[in-house]
């Protein structure tokens, strides 16, 4: 049986987990699209504010499913330079990549957020939240993005990650919350009984609630 019913049950199960920062003007992140209904959840949970940090994966050469890194809205990067060395994927391509990947991104970032301006960072608890750690390229990306506006504390906070990702990943945070890391982990999607694609129009609907919610 799956250790979730979906990503609401998720936020749910995550926010408790993360009780000690209700009160503290906490920004909550969701990464889109998954990541979002998880961090509603726990923006309410937790009396924060909620909030996006985008990023997107940018895929190999002839390859776009395997990821060689993840960039963010505003261009912060993280390169897998093992994974780009091992396939000798050459600079040009690698740059032309990341630039489709950092588009879409920005492009995203403005459909999401629309007028409202980009949320204060600098000297606030940032806990970004995914709906769960593979690779963990984006949240990288996306944690280096949030590490640039000086928070007081960066928390990651997911329901279920591979054990190694998870590892890799406490290095870029102040600290890292992870409900299940099981042994056996193949994919994020194995560990929701309800795994849906989330759309554009939820996000939206999600974020207006939030910041409705908080202000």
């Amino acid at each position: 049986m799956s250790p979730f019913h979906d990503r609401k049950d998720a936020g749910v199960r995550l926010a408790k987990a993360l009780a000690r920062y209700r009160g503290q003007n906490a920004l909550v992140l969701g990464i889109p699209r998954g990541g979002v209904p998880v961090a509603a959840e726990v923006a309410r949970a937790l009396d924060g504010e909620l909030d996006v940090v985008v990023a997107r994966k940018a895929g190999a050469p002839d390859q776009p499913e395997l990821a060689m890194g993840a960039v963010t809205a505003d261009g912060t990067r993280y390169v897998n330079d093992d994974l780009v060395a091992g396939l000798g994927i050459a600079e040009k391509e690698v740059d032309e990549s990341f630039a489709r990947a950092a588009k879409e991104a920005r492009e995203r970032n403005e459909r999401f957020r629309g007028d409202r301006r980009a949320p204060v960072m600098r000297g606030r608890t940032v806990i970004v939240v995914d709906d769960g750690l593979a690779t963990g390229a984006t949240m990288r990306a996306a944690v280096r993005s949030v590490r640039r506006r000086h928070p007081l504390r960066l928390v990651i906070a997911v329901p279920v990650g591979a054990p190694d990702t998870c590892e890799e990943l406490a290095r870029e945070a102040d600290e890292l919350v992870c409900l299940e890391r099981p042994y056996d982990f193949m994919a994020v999607g194995q560990f929701y009984e309800e795994f849906a694609q989330v759309t554009d129009d939820e996000v939206q609907s999600l974020l207006g609630h939030g910041a409705a919610a908080v202000r």
